[in-house]
């Protein structure tokens, strides 16, 4: 495993910084938070398939965000941790297809499970059919999201010298 570099630093501060501002910027427009959400922020969560020392900058930029959320500590809690393990399971996949789908996943488990504890007013009868319901419509979300946004980020970026330049080579090959 190879040591964090200043450079490496520079890239997750700037994916958290950019994670923050999307976020905050798609609540102005309500499409951040809720049961349906369109969160422009995630598709950065495919960044790490090729740099994977964005995976610290999701995290935090993803807890910044959910400061703002109605769902209180819990969403700040289990929906950063989602971003968390996405990201670094993102990291892992071994092609650009599959970099999106770690992010839909997590995302519709574990955010459908806080907004649907929300929902149901804690673990009553009415939180499965919650947890489900809310746990899909954010996942069709993500999908959005993640496989529309996040591959034309993957498509693109290696086609920019600088970025080229940094990514490691196994990941260029599996481009």
């Amino acid at each position: 495993m190879r040591k964090f570099s200043t450079k490496d630093l520079t890239l997750a501060a700037m994916v958290a910084a950019l994670y923050a501002v999307m976020g905050y910027f798609g609540n102005i427009f309500g499409l951040t938070f809720g049961p349906v959400q369109f969160r422009f922020a995630e598709a950065l969560t495919v960044l790490p398939f090729l740099f994977p020392s964005t995976v610290p900058g999701l995290f935090v930029g993803c807890v910044i965000v959910n400061l703002l959320s109605p769902y209180g500590p819990l969403d700040i809690v289990v929906g950063s941790a989602a971003s968390l393990i996405a990201a670094i399971w993102s990291s892992k996949v071994k092609n650009k297809w599959q970099a999106p789908l770690p992010p839909v996943i997590c995302n519709t488990v574990l955010v459908g499970f806080t907004i649907g504890l929300a929902e149901a007013n804690g673990f009553t009868a009415a939180f499965p059919m919650a947890w489900l319901v809310n746990g899909l419509s954010v996942g069709v979300g993500e999908l959005g999201v993640c496989y529309i946004l996040g591959i034309l980020l993957l498509e693109v970026l290696p086609k920019i010298g600088y970025f080229r330049s940094i990514i490691p080579e196994k990941r260029l090959s599996a481009l």
